[in-house]
């Protein structure tokens, strides 16, 4: 067998012993005999040393490597006999006649290349001990063959190591086209523009913010406040609530900031005290104005989403989220003194508002308007109005479909028209209906001769209990309905008298300004 340790050659024995009549397999046959077989196909070549220290392979009880022995073996292996490792202090011993013959001694780094079980041919349980010393050098003291395999085994963990440490470096240096540099994601990676997809809230603000103006007003006495308003066309008129500009009605400041920053001067065109509706416009309407689309307040159902944009508490541009809780919810609001209230079947909703938020719009899912936000509920008032208390998550919208017709009307004629009955009812809340009183303001009647009441054949005292269907428990919850219809349209009364229940057809009449 040969080695690539050609430079430590071993002295030849001085006598050579018979050899078998055959080389061992894999022998070529023009081999002389005592010299090494040359490497078959099916040996491995042998291979170099690496330059650091190689780990002894460890044999078994026989003395035989087993075929995954490591591929470094120790380059001074340990005396060997069958009495034992040989003493520290013994000399090196000359190769005796009866080992010089077949196979040659081996080399300081032999190959375990050609080395099998028990059955291969010049390796059995007669085959040569390995680890004789070699002439000229000092052997070394003995070691345990334990030590060699706990060696063998930090030798392979520490190869492991190594190279498992190599390709983490690789993988975290190199990119995916094999480049080497950082694979940390830098800022200027990042999408330079974040898409919000229609319909969310995002999308819907971004929208329609452009749209939203706040409103401050200043009367010629001092009062004053904050509110909001939007776009309605695109002629710069303003919707809002009639509480929001009433102290700059007559003579005094009134101006609406865009959400970009750029302040206009506005006027009042109209305001209709009873649907705290009121239309203002820019004096000097920018181009390029977008008014809010319209939606259609009919067909808002409980549940649906809500977004309120306003100026609570002064905080322009600010957008909250809800949901519709109800629909037709008697209101009645007013500035605390009586003298303008206002009354209202609303659109309740837990989105969000405050003092500020009033004249804002309160939108749908879709962006579009489905009521004005108006009055909240606080906990620190008495009912229904614009307390400063902050929202406790209910607050009231007048319908879109209702606040167009009064726009309209005002645009139109600077005057508000109410659609009326001909009766005078009484306006005390939590009762059976809505009551006709018995006289009408300042002695006159009740019931308007040859109005639309004294037509369906209704008296003082009569007791109205439905409107269209539509429960009525006091006088406010009856003047609310009536105002979600137009002068002209029918309706339908179901009332009381004397204990007994009964129905009329009445068509609405009119009135122009506040009465």
């Amino acid at each position: 067998m040969s080695t690539e340790n050609e430079g430590n050659a071993v002295p030849a024995a001085p006598s050579v012993p018979p050899v078998p009549d055959a080389a061992p397999e894999g022998t070529p046959a023009s081999a002389p005999r005592g010299a090494a077989p040359e490497p078959t196909a099916h040996e491995p070549a042998p291979r170099e040393p690496a330059p650091r220290e190689p780990v002894a392979p460890t044999a078994d009880q026989a003395g035989r490597f087993p075929e995954s022995a490591p591929q470094y073996p120790s380059p001074q292996p340990q005396p060997q006999s069958q009495h034992g490792p040989a003493p520290e202090h013994a000399a090196a011993a000359p190769p005796r006649a009866a080992d010089a013959g077949w196979p040659p001694p081996p080399p300081e780094f032999p190959s375990y290349g050609s080395y099998g079980g028990a059955g291969d041919e010049g390796v059995g349980n007669g085959g040569p001990a390995w680890g004789a010393p070699v002439q000229g050098h000092e052997p070394r003291p003995p070691r345990k063959r334990p030590s060699g395999l706990i060696t063998a085994v930090l030798a392979a963990a520490l190869i492991a190591g190594g190279v498992g440490g190599g390709v983490g470096y690789w993988a975290a240096e190199s990119n995916d086209d094999g480049s080497i540099g950082s694979t940390t994601v830098s800022a200027a990676d990042a999408p330079k523009e974040v898409k919000r997809d229609a319909g969310t809230v995002a999308s819907v603000a971004a929208k329609s913010l452009p749209s939203v103006v706040t409103i401050e007003a200043q009367g010629g006495n001092g009062e004053g406040g904050t509110g909001t308003g939007f776009v309605y066309d695109r002629e710069g008129h303003i919707l809002t609530n009639n509480h929001v500009v009433a102290s700059a009605a007559n003579g005094g400041d009134l101006t609406a900031t865009f959400s970009n920053g750029k302040k206009y001067n506005a006027e009042v065109v109209g305001r209709a005290e009873g649907y705290d509706v009121a239309v203002v416009k820019l004096k000097e309407a920018p181009p390029g104005l977008t008014p809010l689309p319209l939606a259609n307040s009919e067909q808002v159902a409980v549940g649906d989403s809500t977004i309120a944009i306003g100026a609570p508490f002064g905080l322009s541009n600010t957008v909250t989220t809800g949901i519709i809780s109800a629909k037709n919810r008697p209101v009645a609001s007013g500035d605390g003194s009586g003298s303008s209230n206002s009354y209202m079947s609303a659109l309740q909703t837990d989105a969000s508002i405050n003092p500020g938020n009033s004249g804002g719009p309160l939108l749908d899912s879709r962006g579009a308007v489905i009521g004005i936000n108006s009055a909240i509920q606080s906990a620190g008032s008495g009912g229904m109005g614009q307390s400063q208390a902050g929202s406790i998550g209910l607050g009231f919208a007048i319908p879109i479909n209702q606040a167009k017709n009064v726009a309209d009307q005002l645009i139109k004629t600077g005057k508000p028209v109410y659609p009326v009955i001909g009766a005078t009812v009484t306006m005390a809340e939590g009762g059976e209906g809505a009551t006709i009183s018995a006289q009408g303001e300042g002695g006159s009647p009740a019931v308007v001769p040859n109005g639309p009441a004294a037509k369906a054949g209704l008296k003082a005292g009569d007791v109205i209990t439905k409107f269209n269907g539509t429960p009525i428990d006091s006088g406010p919850t009856l003047i609310g309905q009536i105002w979600t219809h137009r002068p002209g349209d029918k309706v339908t009364l179901t009332y009381k008298r004397d204990g007994k229940e009964s129905t009329a057809q009445v068509t609405l009449g009119e009135r122009q300004g506040e009465s």
